[in-house]
């Protein structure tokens, strides 16, 4: 199983991917986890250490792939889980979607592309090319990482539409969205209500987990020492065993921007239109008062 993990740029789509590789793995699942991003940090929590990239070991060896072998590019990190980070182009040249190409293609000399029960590609950022989409080409299921959020789900609703397309071509399904650090989930709830599809979990408003990427652990690696902190890796637990029951999924069909715009703005300018459309009652006691 292959699985694609998106999300805006920041909200936390490593520190998740990292986790939800863990639980997998804790199911007893032979992972490997892939970072598709140039700043080569999404198993930093996995492995403590910035490991070296696929393109980095490629130019050494000067793209002769015969020469490179799978210790080269893949390390082991906490839980047995393995990491690969693909690099990236210099800033400002080259495409990521060819990285991640070059990368596959690399695992798939090695032997090493369908030893693992589950691999998953930890993606950078937000999808405005087809570069940042290539992942997708490979992919069984896409993960989209937001929170209760304006542009969380903006980028969201810009991923679906990646994820529509793709669908075309490919035997690609949304799984779902994964909820991060919040303590509400309203707005979650209207954009799904207008572009259906599963949420999967949404993950408390802890400090812990943000914590997590700056200590270079992963919850469950917290856990250990923090036993207060194992009801958070149930969360992640909950998602793999989501995943690894293969769900049907969803092609989306996302909301057009002005439309989603108006939606999510209309969310935060009329509070009491949504509090109206929730709970009459209280609406109704709030214009007597």
């Amino acid at each position: 199983m292959k699985i694609a993990v998106y999300g805006k740029g920041g909200i936390g789509k490593s520190t998740t991917s990292c986790n939800i590789s863990i639980a997998l793995a804790r199911r007893g699942k032979r992972v490997l986890q892939i970072g598709c991003d140039p700043k080569h940090d999404s198993t930093f929590t996995l492995t403590g250490f910035l490991i070296p990239t696929i393109i980095d070991t490629l130019q050494s060896k000067d793209y002769h792939y015969e020469d490179v072998w799978p210790e080269d590019v893949i390390y082991q990190g906490y839980g047995g889980v393995d990491c690969v980070e693909a690099g990236g182009p210099p800033a400002g040249a080259g495409c990521g979607g060819y990285v991640v190409g070059e990368t596959v293609k690399l695992l798939k000399e090695l032997n090493a592309f369908y030893e693992y029960d589950v691999i998953l590609f930890d993606v950078l950022g937000d999808v405005v090319c087809g570069g940042f989409a290539a992942p997708l080409n490979y992919a069984d299921y896409c993960i989209i990482i937001t929170d209760n959020g304006f542009d969380a789900l903006f980028a969201a609703n810009r991923i679906a539409a990646s994820v529509r397309e793709k669908a075309r071509t490919h035997p690609l399904r949304l799984a779902g969205l994964v909820g991060n650090r919040t303590s509400k989930r309203d707005l979650i709830d209207k954009y799904v209500e207008a572009c259906p599809m599963p949420v999967l979990e949404v993950l408390p408003l802890i400090e812990d987990i943000r914590v997590s990427r700056v200590k270079g652990k992963t919850l469950f690696e917290m856990a250990e020492t923090e036993p207060s902190l194992s009801y958070v890796c149930d969360f992640y637990l909950n998602i793999a065993d989501q995943i690894l029951a293969r769900p049907e999924g969803v092609v989306p069909k996302e909301v057009p921007d002005r439309e989603l715009f108006s939606l999510l703005s209309d969310f935060y300018l009329n509070p009491t239109n949504q509090k109206a459309e929730q709970v009459p009652g209280e609406h109704l006691d709030f214009m007597m008062v």
